[in-house]
């Protein structure tokens, strides 16, 4: 833990998407790697899983204020970067604030353990023992699950592949993801059960994340692959998809403890040698 707290807890950068084929991703990605390296904090190829579990309001204020285009806007999440290995109370997982002010997108963070992650979302109780430069943070979000009685809402995992900048453009960052699926019951990110796709398979969410000015290399690449901006949420898709998906009943988060939570059997998650055909396990994310 001691490493993981002197990682960086704060990003504001622009972030465009864009919903693109599979053709289309590996065609871009062809131009991409003139510029730009994998992410070294992923396999070889900057490959890597992510799984995030966001919370919500009872009548899903989270959902309505983004569908809505409120101008300030705010969600939580715990987000876990899976490795192959069990993820267990102990396990360093990222406790989020990610906001949106106009068009620039904000991203707060601090690092928990799962316990102590649930104990402070679930529970509503700040952890005993948190690092000093986090507990402004683990206050504004203790006074956000109260105010707005956030419970957990829905788990988005997805496979991703990014790229990072050069030192002429740092802070640039390009990612692809795929195989986007949600998860409503159980709501525990330690346990995969009955994930459903948000998308069809053949489709990639493209985003391109700068913190200031494009490079003009990107800009001719986007007009060179003709790319559309579009409006995508995976949080808010992923609510869709459960709305709509026949028989599942979804309308209301269901709220358990941290004790209940962490009572469940412990899955063994999908592992990093089955996302690429490489083994190498990638390193817990700083972005």
């Amino acid at each position: 833990m001691d490493t993981l707290s002197q990682r960086i807890r704060q990003f504001n950068r622009f972030e465009l998407k864009y919903l693109i084929s599979i053709k289309q991703a590996e065609a871009v990605k062809a131009s991409v790697r003139k510029y730009m390296s994998p992410d070294t904090y992923g396999n070889q190829d900057g490959r890597y899983a992510i799984a995030n579990l966001y919370y919500d309001s009872p009548d899903f204020r989270c959902y309505r204020e983004k569908e809505a285009g409120i101008r300030f806007r705010r969600k939580l999440r715990i987000r876990h970067y899976e490795t192959g290995e069990v993820l267990t109370g102990e396990t360093p997982v990222y406790l989020e604030i990610k906001q949106r002010i106009d068009r620039v997108t904000q991203k707060r963070r601090a690092v928990l353990s799962y316990q102590d992650a649930l104990r402070l979302c679930n529970d509503r109780n700040l952890p005993p023992e948190a690092d000093a430069s986090d507990q402004a943070l683990l206050e504004e979000i203790f006074v956000m699950i109260w105010r707005y009685r956030l419970i957990p809402a829905v788990i988005v995992r997805y496979n991703r592949q990014a790229f990072i900048g050069s030192i002429y453009d740092a802070g640039m960052r390009v990612t692809f993801d795929t195989d986007l699926t949600f998860q409503v019951h159980p709501l525990h990110l330690h346990q995969r059960r009955a994930s459903l796709p948000i998308m069809p398979p053949n489709q990639v969410i493209l985003e391109i994340k700068v913190n200031d000015l494009m490079p003009h290399w990107l800009i001719e690449l986007i007009a060179l692959h003709n790319l559309k901006l579009f409006r995508i949420s995976k949080y808010c898709s992923s609510v869709q998809a459960a709305w709509n998906m026949p028989g599942l009943q979804y309308h209301t988060p269901f709220a358990e403890g941290m004790r209940e939570t962490l009572s469940s059997a412990y899955s063994i998650p999908l592992f990093w040698a089955q996302l690429s055909e490489s083994p190498e396990k990638p390193k817990l994310k700083e972005k």
